[in-house]
């Protein structure tokens, strides 16, 4: 069966079952192109929680499968491949985290979405990057947080905010291999072009960018810059929504080392169009999950959404 074929047979099986594809911007091209709804953790959260289709087909990771089951405990949540997990999400385990946490009694704990479900149950709000520093500054000057699991947005927001939330020790391994001796010389090397940056990447990088923000957040300042040229440090599937809006620019994606021209996630890269077919026709992988799990889990997310809607972040 060739591309087309494959991408015909998804889009008419989608009608037929009814189901919604939702995929994240870090996805293969062909994959973004068939999707319902292409966005960041964010948005896909929204989307997840507002759709009526019957069944959601997930393209991203494990967790994202796993916050659409959470918003939608009726529908089946099916995902291509259920080896697609996530090296920040993987870095924090549940009964080691719960141990850390029972150190900070009196702290609340915000958790970054790209968590397990049972991380998610230990905490009290759930950030994206694209609202994780507005839902800090919600709170009391004087509230004690800890901020799990990526160390380099909390470290971001404990820059921005003054604040000095306690940090758990995770990072992704896409953002964090990711150095400032190197992000100097390509900086050096196109003295024209804007770096921007994704906060998941470590300090020391962040401060040689001149924009740092959410994926939504880069797509957006990218679009209404006058610049032609831009490094980009984070995931390279946002270059295919980048050339989409702006074709008349020029992206450079920031990778680790020189032997490397791009800077994939192996995670987000296991979805491919054949699996997406056979998830489609065969409805597999479905994220299960218990009715506990789903409630307790449930609260901080709803309580992420609510504060994003009432700070005008979200509509």
């Amino acid at each position: 069966m060739n591309s087309n074929e494959i991408r015909e047979k998804i889009l008419k099986l989608k009608e037929e079952k009814k189901a919604i594809i939702l995929a994240h911007y870090y996805q293969i091209p062909e994959i973004q192109d068939i999707a319902d709804f292409v966005g960041d953790s964010l948005n896909l959260a929204q989307k997840a929680k507002e759709t009526e289709a019957e069944m959601i087909l997930f393209c991203g990771v494990h967790f994202m499968g796993e916050t659409a089951k959470i918003l939608n405990p009726n529908k089946k949540v099916i995902i291509p491949d259920l080896n697609a997990g996530c090296s920040l999400a993987d870095s924090c385990k549940y009964n080691e985290f719960k141990k850390f946490k029972e150190q900070y009694p009196d702290h609340l704990v915000i958790s970054y979405i790209n968590c397990s479900a049972e991380i998610k149950t230990l905490s009290d709000i759930i950030c994206t990057s694209g609202n994780a520093i507005q839902i800090v500054e919600s709170l009391p000057k004087d509230q004690k947080i800890i901020f799990a699991p990526d160390k380099n947005l909390g470290g971001y927001i404990n820059r921005l905010s003054g604040r000095n939330m306690v940090l758990w020790n995770g990072s992704c391994e896409v953002h964090e291999l990711l150095t400032p001796e190197y992000v100097s010389k390509i900086k050096a090397e196109s003295p024209d072009a804007i770096l921007v940056a994704h906060p998941e990447c470590n300090d020391s990088v962040l401060q040689l960018a001149d924009f740092v923000g959410s994926t939504q957040a880069m797509i957006k300042h990218i679009s209404n810059s006058e610049n032609k040229h831009f490094l980009v440090a984070t995931e390279s599937g946002i270059v295919h929504k980048l050339k989409q809006d702006n074709p008349d620019k020029i992206f450079t994606i920031v990778t680790p080392n020189e032997g490397l021209v791009c800077n994939d996630c192996r995670h987000m890269k296991l979805n491919t169009m054949a699996k997406v077919l056979d998830s489609l026709e065969n409805e597999r992988y479905e994220i299960e999950l218990s009715e506990y799990l789903i409630s307790a889990a449930a609260k901080p997310i709803n309580k992420m959404l609510d504060i994003s809607k009432q700070l005008g972040i979200l509509k």
